[in-house]
């Protein structure tokens, strides 16, 4: 008898699986995504990894992500990556990077911040550090750790 342990979850024809995410982070990554709320997604939590020790898996059907969402999800779990699924074959598979500059996706803590004072001023700032996400608001110097 086989004693390894096997995820078994259905393959998904078309649509993106997000895999490697740090552990207990699949459902604030489901969360991060734009209109997954109405896609089939299964969310494995806290699956074995020989890499990770542990790690989330995050299947959403009939989705696939536009470049702000590879951001959000390299925030998130920097060490994720995302294939891309059509007719159950991988076309694509990326490993998530954060880029030089984050705008929008993250608030900046300094209640004084000009971003948080003007209605019209987006958030924005430099990554200072990729592992762990460090990040420095370009108004204010304000350092963030993302977590």
């Amino acid at each position: 008898m086989n004693n390894k342990k096997t995820l078994l979850v259905e393959k998904i024809k078309n649509g993106t699986v997000i895999d490697h995410i740090t552990a207990e982070k699949g459902i604030e990554v489901f969360r991060a995504l734009k209109g997954v709320e109405e896609r089939t997604a299964i969310i494995a939590i806290n699956v074995p990894s020989t890499n990770l020790g542990k790690k989330d898996i995050l299947k959403i059907d009939d989705k696939y992500l536009a470049p702000k969402e590879y951001e959000e999800v390299a925030l998130l779990s920097p060490d994720a990556t995302i294939a891309t699924i059509k007719d159950f074959g991988v076309k694509k598979k990326e490993k998530v990077t954060l880029p030089d500059t984050i705008k929008g996706h993250v608030k900046c803590k300094n209640p004084l911040c000009i971003s948080n004072m003007e209605p019209n001023t987006a958030s924005e700032f430099d990554v200072i550090s990729k592992k762990p996400a460090i990040l420095k608001c370009i108004y204010c110097e304000q350092e963030i750790q993302v977590r």
